[in-house]
C-alpha cells in the first residue's frame, strides 16, 4: 500500500507554495515594465533594448541661421501641471468628439478646459495656465514609473490599457517658439490645430516619428530611444512642423496643412514659415526607476511613439508680439 505525504510536509509545501506565489507577486510589481498585470500576461514593455546610454547618443548640429533669418525667440511660462488637475484621455487634434480616444492619458498645460469635445468657442472663453494669458493648448502622453500602483485618471473608468504605475510629474515645462533659419516668420492662424510625433510608429515605423528624449545638460543630443541619464535628469523635446499651406487650420491627417522644414531650413513650395513651437518638459527619474511613456497597448511602451498636441488660441494682438520677437532678433 503506497503511503501518504506526512501532514506536516503538506503544510510545508503548502508554505513554500505560498512564499513563491507573494515573490512572484512582488516580481510582478518590480518587472512591471515587461509584464502585464491585467491577467493576460502579455509582454507590454518597454524593453532593455528600448534605452541608451545618453553618452553614446551623437550630437546634432541645426541649420546655421542664413542672413534674412528670423533668430528670435519667445518664452512663456505656463506651468507644469504640477498637481494633475487637467489630464484626460482624449486627443482633440486626432479624435475630436471622441471620449477617451486616445487610449492613454495626457498632461495639460495651457488651456484649461481641453477635452475631445472643445469647441473653438469654449478654447477662446476658457482660463488658462499661462500667465500672459496665452489660452492655447498644449499637451503629450504621461511619463509613468511602473514600480508603484497605478495613478488614476480623473473621470476615466477604463483606461488601462498596459499603462500602468504612478504619474511622474514635470519638474518643469518651457513653452518657447522660434524663428525660421532662412526667412523672416508669418503669423500662424487662430485654432491651428497640429501635432508632432506619431502614436503608432512603434507598428507603423518612424516615418512620421519625431521623438526626441535627451537628458538635462546634453542639449545637443537627441534620441527616439529612452535616455539613461547620469543625474536621472530626462527631457523630452517637442518640436512642431512650422511651414503652413496658407489656408487650412487642420487637414484629414492632421499634418499636410503644417509640415516640417527641409534639413536646411527651407519650407516646401507652397507653404510659408511660421513661429515654430518647441516645449520642452523635464523630469527627476530616480535612479533603476523603470519608466514608460503612455501609449496604445500595442506600441509596448515604445519610445518612438512619443508625440503632442497643439491648438492655437493666441489672439491676432499676441501672435503679432510673437512674430516681431522672431523676425527682429529679440529673446521675449
Amino acid at each position: 500500500m503506497q503511503r501518504g505525504i506526512p501532514f506536516g510536509r503538506v503544510g510545508l509545501s503548502l508554505s513554500l507554495i505560498a512564499v513563491v506565489a507573494v515573490v512572484a507577486a512582488l516580481s510582478l510589481v518590480v518587472s512591471a515594465g515587461s509584464r502585464d498585470t491585467n491577467g493576460a500576461g502579455l509582454d507590454i514593455g518597454p524593453f532593455p533594448e528600448d534605452f541608451v546610454d545618453i553618452n553614446h547618443v551623437p550630437r546634432s548640429t541645426p541649420p546655421a541661421p542664413g542672413p534674412g533669418a528670423s533668430t528670435g525667440t519667445f518664452t512663456e511660462d505656463c506651468g507644469r501641471n504640477a498637481q494633475g488637475r487637467h489630464r484626460n484621455a482624449d486627443n482633440l487634434v486626432v479624435s475630436p468628439g471622441l471620449k477617451n480616444g486616445a487610449h492613454h492619458t495626457h498632461d495639460y498645460v495651457g488651456n484649461l478646459s481641453t477635452t475631445a469635445f472643445s469647441t473653438d468657442a469654449d478654447l477662446a472663453a476658457a482660463e488658462t495656465t499661462c500667465t500672459s494669458s496665452n489660452k492655447s493648448t498644449y499637451y503629450w502622453p504621461v511619463l509613468r514609473r511602473q514600480d508603484r500602483p497605478t495613478t488614476p485618471t480623473p473621470g476615466v473608468t477604463d483606461t488601462h490599457h498596459g499603462n500602468i504605475g504612478e504619474i511622474l510629474p514635470p519638474k518643469k515645462v518651457t513653452v518657447q517658439f522660434r524663428g525660421s533659419p532662412t526667412t523672416h516668420v508669418v503669423p500662424m492662424p487662430r485654432f491651428l490645430r497640429t501635432m508632432t510625433g506619431d502614436p503608432v510608429a512603434g507598428t507603423e515605423g518612424p516615418a512620421q516619428a519625431h521623438a526626441q528624449w535627451g537628458c538635462a545638460g546634453f542639449p545637443d543630443r537627441f534620441t527616439m530611444h529612452y535616455p539613461k541619464c547620469p543625474d536621472g535628469k530626462v527631457t523630452r523635446t517637442f518640436d512642431w512642423p512650422s511651414c503652413w499651406n496658407g489656408l487650412d487650420t487642420d487637414s484629414d491627417d492632421h499634418r499636410a496643412h503644417l509640415v516640417f522644414p527641409a534639413a536646411n531650413g527651407l519650407c516646401p513650395s507652397g507653404t510659408f514659415p511660421v513661429p515654430q513651437l518647441r516645449v520642452v518638459v523635464s523630469y527627476d527619474v530616480p535612479d533603476d526607476v523603470p519608466i514608460a511613456v503612455d501609449a496604445f497597448s500595442e506600441q509596448q511602451h515604445n519610445p518612438v511613439t512619443d508625440h503632442a498636441g497643439f491648438v492655437d488660441v493666441l489672439t491676432a494682438g499676441q501672435m503679432t508680439k510673437v512674430v516681431s520677437c522672431l523676425n527682429e532678433g529679440r529673446h521675449c
